[in-house]
Parts: structure tokens; sequence; C-alpha cells
């Protein structure tokens, strides 16, 4: 599991929302770090706290809100990057031709994105692992995409289960290790930023 920080790591300098592309976006002119996840699991919530945004990516309780791949441009002291926010998966009230666009946009830019860095793929703490979410990273991990799993919501969770439930979820989805992040609480926020720089800073 990532160690927290010994001191807070401070939110970017400026984001700027770059645009939102059904299909395939322009092409990378930095390091990229992509947020991706289960229709309703949080995703946009965990990008705007990770930003220290209060609405760069649109929060919504309709799953399935997030219907393009959009683009934020990130510059931080410590670096520059963009930050990817997929489409959510499963579950979304959707047509299944919309639903098949979606995974096709997704594989898309997973397959041919040279700039891709890293993905964090979002899970809901409360819940085991999920089949799409073991699909997900499986799929990352044959095409040698580094990923991070991240649980949202584990102030859903009473402190005394919290941890045991990452372990869980660490060991159930085949990783070495899960954060856990709250947008309310702000628990792993600071964590979560010392990961994206990290990866953009060491392969950039």
């Amino acid at each position: 599991m990532p160690k927290p920080p010994a001191r807070s790591v401070p939110a970017p300098h400026t984001v700027e929302f770059i645009g939102s592309f059904p299909g395939r976006p322009p092409e990378a002119t930095g390091p990229e770090v992509a947020f991706a996840g289960r229709s309703n699991v949080g995703k946009s919530s965990a990008i705007n706290v990770v930003l220290g945004q209060k609405s760069a990516a649109r929060v919504s309780k309709t799953p399935g809100r997030t219907q393009s791949i959009n683009l934020f441009d990130v510059q931080h002291a410590k670096a520059r990057f963009t930050l990817v926010d997929l489409p959510g998966y499963g579950f979304a009230k959707v047509p299944d031709e919309i639903q098949h666009r979606w995974k096709g946009a997704i594989e898309r830019y997973l397959r041919d994105r040279e700039a891709l860095r890293l993905v964090i793929v979002l899970v809901d703490a409360r819940h085991p692992p999920q089949q799409l979410d073991l699909d997900l990273i499986r799929g990352l991990q044959l095409a040698e995409i580094p990923c991070q799993v991240v649980a949202t919501k584990v102030d859903k969770l009473p402190r005394s289960k919290a941890k045991g439930m990452l372990t869980k979820l660490a060991r159930g989805l085949g990783m070495p290790a899960v954060l856990g992040l709250s947008s309310l609480d702000r628990t792993g926020v600071d964590a979560l930023r010392e990961v994206l720089l990290k990866a953009v800073r060491d392969r950039s």
C-alpha cells in the first residue's frame, strides 16, 4: 500500500478543462493519468478532491453521467500532466448501444495511448470485488499498463472495519494493496496525489 506522505501534498496550481471527446481524444502533449470505475462509484468526487476543485468533474447521482472521455490539463509545482476521466462502466441505466460505444472508447484509449502512465481503478470500499473490476485490472496487467486500485467512500465504513475491507479487496482483486479514499473527510487524498505525481515524474 502506498505510504502516507510525511506531509500534506498540495493541490495543483491550476486545472483547465481541455474538452470532452465522445470518440478519439486529441494527441497527448505530455504524460497522462486516467481514472476508471463502475458507474456511481464516486469517480467525479474523487477527481475533484484530488485536484482540489469543487466542480472540475461533474458530480451526479445518476449513474452514467460521464458519457465522453474528459481531459484536464493539470499544472502542479512538481509536474504537469493530463488527467483523463473515462466513462463509467456497468450498471448505468443507458441503452446497450451506448454502453457498447463507451466500452469501445475506453478500450481504444487504453490500448493506443502511449502517453498513459497510470490508471486509477476506483472501486466501492463497501462492496466485495466485482467481476467488471477484475476484468479491467486483468486487461491492464496483460497490456502492462500500471494501475492503482483506490477504494472510494471509506468514510461509510466503521474505522474498525476499514483496514480489513481494504485488505480483502486487495486480495480479491489480485493487487498488492488498495488505497482508501474519502471525498468527504479527505482520507487518502495526500497519498493519492503522491501516487499520481510519482507516476508522471518517473516516466515523463
